[in-house]
């Protein structure tokens, strides 16, 4: 029998609470940037690792100190200075158009603080309306940014672990899948709430609920699991 919408709060926050117990709560945030550096870093992140990412973002700051200054680079000159991330031949060019997109709506101006004044949802639908952000990077430029706004991004790990405990359907993708995984959270949590959420879940995916092999007999959400249960043949 599925389960109704109270239910499936009632276990997002017990699987919560148990892997806060077991990765530690509150989590640390890994960096503060302010918004548009965000922006261009979790852009930058797609789809490529942390270490990558990040010397790639390092890189484009080192050789151009100012985003107009990569907004007038030759697209080639961004293109090298990004090339430790995966497909820096099409990142480089939505790096521009987003940077340019994000002056012309925005009166001429980098500065994203404004986003802070308005509702998480209007802030997100803001950030989407630029080329190549979906909900994932509007969620990560809100909650990770120093604007520290309670959107909830779902990572690979996240969605998998979330798919696994049956809060989400099998049919449903990371993307569609925010709005259902955030409509699940309290609505009076504050960033750091949303981020442990976050990343406690994606730690999960990580160290315990692989992609394939995941070790069942060690999870602290068997009990609640119908896919852990299911995989090993426990019955509760």
């Amino acid at each position: 029998m599925a389960e109704n919408s109270e239910q499936l709060q009632r276990k997002a926050l017990l699987a919560h609470d148990h892997f806060c117990g077991e990765y530690s709560c509150p989590v640390k945030y890994f960096h503060t940037l302010d918004p548009i550096s965000e922006l261009v870093s979790s852009l930058l992140s797609h789809r490529t690792k942390n270490a990558d990412s990040s010397r790639a973002f390092r890189n484009l700051r080192q050789q151009f100190p100012t985003w107009e200054a990569v907004l007038e680079a030759p697209l080639a000159e961004v293109q090298k200075a990004i090339s430790a991330a995966t497909w820096p031949e099409q990142k480089g060019p939505r790096l521009q158009a987003v940077l340019k997109e994000v002056l012309v709506r925005n009166n001429g101006s980098f500065e994203l603080n404004f986003l802070k004044e308005l509702p998480v949802l209007e802030a997100r639908a803001w950030l989407e309306q630029l080329p190549g952000v979906g909900p994932k990077t509007s969620a990560a430029v809100l909650l990770f940014s120093n604007l520290r706004m309670p959107a909830m991004p779902v990572d690979s790990h996240h969605h998998r672990v979330a798919q696994r405990l049956g809060l989400l359907p099998e049919n449903i993708g990371p993307g569609p899948a925010h709005a259902i995984l955030q409509a699940l959270l309290p609505a009076d949590w504050d960033a750091q709430q949303v981020y442990d959420h976050h990343e406690v879940f994606m730690f999960h995916g990580q160290w315990c609920c692989f992609f394939q092999n995941p070790d069942c007999h060690r999870c602290v959400v068997l009990d609640i699991c119908p896919f852990g249960q299911q995989r090993i043949g426990k019955v509760t």
